[in-house]
């Protein structure tokens, strides 16, 4: 515990030395409100290294498939990164020492997803990028993530049930060259999202359950097999099935791996 503690101390005091650096912009509760009212608005908040961030709507939507399918209502907005945190991104946690580097496993760096991340260390990210920032930067919650990846379309993908059409959209089994690849190289989906199938798989906040639960909120489900966390989204190694929306599996918390990264979300004010 007591070392727990010294290293949240340690992340802080990292992060308030990393906002000289990083510049970050401090918006008003006038302007973070109207920021809100702005579906499909990308902002930033750092003049360096900050992610790309998209304004999602409030709204319903049609979460799960088979007989687990739900319709959840998110009644505020929030945001979400417009891609997965890449190795260029992940590197300025490092420099400032909140993050220990990470392996490419050979596929190479900058503007490509930051992979053989862990759910902890995912956590250290978006810990240092609040602090770093004062704005509360979290991993997304599971049904979060599946709001966004629909982009409003009910179907298997957010661009339909033709997976002809995967390519456009992802990088996977099919169509990868051996590796993860830079980010935002595939179309977008209809909120502005890149990647949202394929290219990693995307840790969320939830504790896995095998009945998907699909809380609504930021914290995602917080019991259950705790020593799995979920994943969202398939990968470049992976076959089309594993890109649906709703496709889900888990990895433990400190597992690394080379199809695995993250992207970050972002609660807005109202």
């Amino acid at each position: 515990m007591l070392l727990l503690l010294r290293s949240a101390v340690d992340t802080v005091r990292q992060a308030l030395v990393w906002r000289l650096t990083m510049q970050p912009t401090v918006l008003s509760a006038e302007a973070e409100r109207a920021l809100a009212a702005e579906p499909g608005r990308v902002f930033r908040e750092c003049a360096v290294g900050c992610p790309a961030m998209v304004v999602l709507p409030a709204g319903t939507a049609v979460i799960g498939e088979a007989e687990h399918r739900r319709t959840l209502t998110f009644a505020v907005p929030f945001a979400v990164g417009r891609t997965e945190i890449t190795h260029a991104e992940w590197n300025l946690c490092v420099r400032s020492g909140a993050c220990a580097p990470l392996s490419d496993s050979g596929f190479g760096r900058e503007q490509r997803p930051a992979i053989n991340v862990s759910w902890n260390e995912a956590k250290l990210y978006v810990t240092w990028l609040a602090h770093v920032t004062g704005r509360p930067y979290r991993l997304l919650g599971e049904s979060e993530w599946e709001y966004a990846a629909r982009a409003g379309n009910p179907s298997k993908f957010s661009f339909g049930d033709d997976s002809r059409k995967l390519g456009d959209f992802a990088w996977f089994r099919a169509n990868s060259p051996r590796g993860p690849q830079p980010v935002a190289g595939r179309k977008p989906n209809a909120f502005g999202l890149f990647d949202m199938h394929g290219n990693v798989w995307e840790f969320v906040e939830d504790c896995f359950h095998q009945r998907p639960m699909l809380a609504l909120g930021t914290s995602g489900i917080q019991d259950g097999h705790c020593e799995r966390r979920v994943v969202r989204g398939g990968s470049w190694d992976d076959d089309a099935d594993f890109l649906r929306s709703a496709a889900r599996t888990w990895y433990s918390p400190d597992n690394r791996y080379f199809i695995l990264g993250f992207r970050v979300g972002r609660t807005l004010r109202q």
